[in-house]
């Protein structure tokens, strides 16, 4: 993590104009705050520069791999993983638009794995009642030290010179012209169709962050499609507004359930430069200098979930958690008129022991942030950067996040508005008892509303509060034919009864569950 180049980690350290060094905070508990039902757990794996995943692995081992992760994750209370894809402008998935990644094999961009990682993954993660969003790069083609001739002959940027546009050390697509906004739609288009994801994800690099002394190089694109734009600041961010809302029907078109999602950097303005901004002194924002105008998607609807990477302590001055997190709420709570927008949070999980700001070395900073975000009306949930420090548990923080704020399953948030049907509850379901487990069974081949099924368990012969997420055992995707369930945490002297309900592909969840009594 400390030569990742200009990944968001030097990023985010560079955009603040002065450094703050606090004292330790004291110790508080996480332990005060309920567990809530529906909330967002999500953890990015980073493939950029192989920072979560190492390269070179053949199926046998990647799938292993794949395995240990899921595993891991869903111990630690996890139910998301964000998995890049699309790290440049390449593709860790057999495509037609783009080549396969170098950060699959090591070897040169094209290579092929012999396998497809990105359907491991999803089936993966599946099977263990994980959801997957796919994470994509639009514009971006290299990474610092790449050139257009490292690159393999059926990348874009070999086919389309004249896409190309660059800027300090990298190169990336243009924004301005039209036919690049339809490659990047189709690119989205081609991963919806051909795997079962449950979201589309970008993250913050859109027009790049700024470079001192230099400007972007596309003065002459907009003289060519600027009009009616009196400026070209203006232009730049209607090119990305335009970018997100077609992508974001176009997915919808596809599979009208699969959301669009986007983790913008944290700062949409300072206040210095907006009365409506946040009290912050960011050395870039998302508005003035990526041109991603986050306020005018949730305007338009043209998202289902805003990520704003808060990455600061609660102690530090110039861009303060707290104060980022007041704002994002009520941003949401303010301008979503067309339809409701799930609000999570990105968390600087890789600041952990590993930060000037001495917030990150009590290792209840980011559980106690947390706590905050589950106070707030408009958040539901949050997402951790990255997997390897949920591994590597600096200070035991992700310890205690398991255990005193996962320590119950949470289903992910609903997104009623693509499809507000409540499903019915299973047809039938049956259950057979074994030596120290106990199998269920659901045949539900009369109801196709259902995508996955919450098993919900009490100890004895009644139904218990199927709103506490105490009593979910887990969550399970529907199968072909009949879906089968084994619970392996069972006492075999004791009697549950155990109720099913049934979860649209909207995250919408049947009135009623189906029960079943088993056991002595």
């Amino acid at each position: 993590m400390k030569s990742l180049g200009l990944t968001r980690i030097c990023i985010v350290m560079a955009l603040l104009f002065s450094l703050v060094i606090v004292s330790l905070p004291e110790k508080t508990s996480a332990s005060t705050s309920s567990s809530p039902k529906h909330e967002m757990r999500a953890a990015w794996i980073a493939i950029v520069q192989n920072i979560d995943m190492k390269a070179g692995m053949n199926k046998q081992e990647y799938t292993g791999w794949v395995e240990g992760t899921l595993d891991e994750l869903k111990v630690k209370g996890f139910n998301t993983v964000i998995y890049q894809v699309k790290p440049t402008s390449d593709a860790f998935y057999p495509s037609e638009l783009a080549p396969w990644s170098t950060y699959i094999t090591g070897k040169a961009q094209g290579t092929d794995p012999g396998y497809d990682p990105l359907q491991i993954m999803v089936t993966e993660a599946h099977q263990r009642g994980i959801e997957i969003h796919a994470w994509v790069n639009p514009y971006r083609i290299t990474m610092p030290g790449q050139e257009i001739s490292d690159l393999a002959d059926n990348n874009v940027a070999h086919q389309h010179p004249d896409w190309v546009l660059k800027y300090g050390k990298q190169y990336y697509l243009n924004p301005g012209i039209p036919e690049v906004q339809d490659y990047l739609i189709d690119t989205v288009v081609e991963l919806v169709q051909n795997y079962d994801i449950e979201a589309v994800h970008m993250d913050d690099y859109f027009y790049p962050y700024k470079i001192a002394g230099e400007t972007f190089p596309d003065q002459k694109t907009y003289e060519e499609y600027g009009e009616p734009f009196a400026n070209i600041e203006d232009w730049r961010r209607d090119n990305v507004n335009q970018l997100v809302s077609d992508i974001n029907s176009s997915i919808k078109e596809v599979k009208s359930w699969v959301q669009f999602g986007i983790s913008p950097f944290g700062v949409w303005r300072n206040i210095a430069d907006d009365p409506t901004g946040s009290n912050t002194q960011a050395g870039q924002t998302n508005y003035d200098d990526l041109y991603a105008d986050t306020r005018q998607w949730i305007k338009d609807g043209s998202i289902d979930y805003l990520t704003p990477q808060i990455y600061w302590s609660r102690e530090l001055e110039v861009a303060n958690y707290s104060i980022l997190l007041d704002w994002w709420n009520q941003e949401i709570t303010s301008y979503d008129h067309t339809h409701p927008i799930n609000l999570y949070i990105g968390m600087a999980d890789y600041k952990v022991a590993d930060n000037f700001d001495q917030a990150w070395f009590n290792p209840y900073e980011l559980p106690g942030q947390i706590q905050d975000n589950r106070k707030k009306e408009s958040v539901n949930g949050q997402m951790h950067f990255s997997l390897q420090q949920i591994q590597e548990n600096p200070l035991g923080y992700a310890d205690i996040i398991q255990n005193e704020l996962y320590n119950s399953p949470a289903l992910t948030p609903t997104t009623p508005w693509n499809g507000h049907d409540i499903p019915k509850k299973p047809n039938t379901v049956k259950a057979k008892k074994g030596n120290d487990e106990i199998q269920i069974v659901i045949n539900d081949k009369k109801h196709s509303d259902a995508r996955k099924y919450v098993i919900y368990r009490f100890e004895g012969i009644k139904e218990g509060d199927y709103q506490n997420p105490a009593n979910i055992i887990d969550v399970v995707y529907k199968q072909e034919g009949t879906t089968t369930y084994i619970d392996k945490t069972v006492d075999s002297d004791k009697k549950y009864t155990y109720g099913v309900t049934s979860i649209s592909p909207t995250g919408v969840e049947s009135k009623d569950a189906k029960t079943i009594r088993v056991g002595k």
